[in-house]
C-alpha cells in the first residue's frame, strides 16, 4: 500500500508524545521510506517572533493564507511549504491532485511578494520513517489511514482536526480499544 497523498491519524493509544493526537499528510512513501508533514500542530507566533521576517514574509500576503505548523521532529529548523499546486517550481514535489511540497528560498521569496499559492502551510520539520518502519507501525496499530479531499489540509480547524479526521472515518476515538491483536 502506498500512503502518498493520504493522511495518517495517530491512534489514541500511541505513546510517543511527538505524535500524540496528530494528523500527518503523507508527502512520499516508497521502499526507501516515508515522509509527511504534521498538519494539526500550531506553532505559536510568539515563540518565533521574527520567523516570518527571517523568511522575508513580514508583510500581508494579500488574499493568500499561510499557516505555520510544527511539521515533525526531523530537521525541525528547516522550513517546508505544503501548498495548493497552482504555483509550482521545478524543485516542487507534486504529491496528489491539488497538493505540492516546496522548500526553496525562492519559494519563500515568492510568498513574501504575494505570488505564492492560494493556500500554504509553512511547516518547521517533518515526520520521517526508515524503510519498512511505517509498515511496522501500521501493523502495530499505531496509525489509522484516511483518504479524503485535499481541502481538509487547509482549513482553520487545527484544534479539532484529529477528532475531525476520525469523524470522517465514522469512528469515535474515545471508543477505540487501547489493545489490539494480529493473527
Amino acid at each position: 500500500m502506498n500512503l502518498t497523498g493520504q493522511f495518517l491519524i495517530s491512534m489514541p493509544s500511541l505513546q510517543d508524545e511527538r505524535f500524540e493526537k496528530t494528523v500527518i499528510y503523507m508527502c512520499a512513501h516508497s521502499k526507501d521510506g516515508a515522509m509527511g508533514i504534521i498538519i494539526n500542530k500550531k506553532i505559536d507566533y510568539d515563540l518565533y517572533p521574527d520567523l516570518l521576517e527571517q523568511l522575508g514574509i513580514d508583510k500581508p500576503l494579500l488574499n493568500k493564507k499561510l499557516y505555520i505548523r510544527y511539521g515533525g521532529p526531523v530537521e525541525s529548523g528547516r522550513g517546508f511549504v505544503l501548498h495548493s499546486d497552482e504555483v509550482i517550481q521545478k524543485e516542487t514535489l507534486s504529491i496528489a491532485k491539488g497538493i505540492a511540497l516546496t522548500s526553496t528560498s525562492e519559494f519563500f521569496e515568492d510568498l513574501s511578494k504575494g505570488n505564492g499559492p492560494k493556500n500554504s502551510i509553512l511547516a518547521l520539520g517533518y515526520a520521517g520513517w526508515a524503510p519498512g518502519q511505517i509498515e511496522h507501525e501500521l501493523a502495530s496499530n499505531s496509525w489509522m489511514t484516511l483518504k479524503t479531499a485535499s481541502d481538509f489540509i487547509f482549513d482553520d480547524s487545527v484544534g479539532s482536526k484529529w477528532k475531525d479526521a476520525y469523524g470522517l472515518l465514522g469512528v469515535d476515538p474515545n471508543k477505540l480499544s487501547f489493545y489490539s491483536g494480529n493473527c
